[in-house]
């Protein structure tokens, strides 16, 4: 196995109700680390000085794996504690490698916004497909209600990048909803950076994408439009830390205690200088 597991640390930090954390993503304590050095894991919610640990409980994470160039597939969940506090690891890998960590939960999680939230809300996360169903059924000035799960993915480099292995950065690992850059930002200087948005395998015309420099993260750096072919292109990011999030969601059955399921997905990843 390429990696050891160390101890956990808890945390616990309350999450405002008044101001729901679209933000997600894991936040390691150093993006390249030599082999077998420790490296800390933080859950990470919100953006600008909302930004925090996520109150997330353990036994909501249905997924947590490190998966490496080779595609090996190492579970992680072992790792978390059961209960109903937020979590954060400590690991190691042995091996030199570009690795893809990813976390991802059920969507028992639920979020009850008053009309205008909820509305501002689909707004500002380009959700167009969903405020168009609730003007069609004249629904605009009704309370939201979605259900939501959360997908996570970071790289992680261990030892020197080799520009000829990061495959694991270009393919997709199996997420409802996920981020998938067309080059790897480890290895490329300049030039675009595309990414592709794959809903349940498939691409995804029309979602918003944002690129957010996480040391100054009130805004994104850049935002656009996946096209038809589940595309979108931004500038390569400079030196620094990056997060990479889109939100798709779909109608509920009527059967449902919620109007919507929701995916929340994120790629977290660092540039040295």
């Amino acid at each position: 196995m390429h990696f050891r597991r160390a101890a956990l640390c808890l945390s616990l930090l309350a999450l405002s109700t008044a101001s729901f954390a679209h933000d997600f993503w894991v936040q390691p304590s150093a993006w390249q680390v030599n082999p077998s050095a420790r490296l800390d894991l933080a859950l990470l919610v919100g953006h600008g000085p909302d930004r925090q640990r996520s109150p997330i409980p353990a036994a909501r994470i249905i997924r947590f794996q490190a998966i490496a160039g080779e595609g090996q597939r190492y579970d992680l969940r072992g790792n978390l504690a059961r209960g109903s506090r937020g979590t954060e690891a400590a690991i190691a890998f042995t091996r030199p490698g570009t690795y893809m960590l990813a976390l991802v939960t059920d969507n028992r999680a639920e979020s009850h916004l008053p009309a205008i939230r909820f509305n501002d809300y689909l707004k500002a996360e380009g959700l167009t497909p969903a405020l168009d169903l609730r003007a069609r059924t004249g629904r605009m000035g009704a309370d939201g209600a979605e259900s939501y799960r959360r997908n996570a993915k970071a790289i992680v480099q261990v030892g020197p990048v080799d520009p000829d292995r990061q495959a694991i950065v270009t393919r997709p690992i199996g997420l409802s909803l996920e981020i998938v850059p067309e080059r790897s930002p480890l290895a490329a200087a300049r030039g675009p950076f595309p990414v592709r948005i794959l809903y349940h395998g498939r691409p995804l015309a029309g979602a918003l994408v944002k690129l957010t420099d996480l040391a100054h993260d009130a805004e994104p750096v850049e935002t656009h439009r996946s096209d038809a072919h589940g595309r979108a292109v931004f500038a390569m990011p400079r030196a620094g830390n990056w997060l990479v999030n889109v939100i798709w969601t779909r109608p509920q059955p009527q059967t449902s205690l919620t109007d919507f399921d929701t995916d929340f997905s994120s790629l977290s990843f660092g540039i040295p200088s």
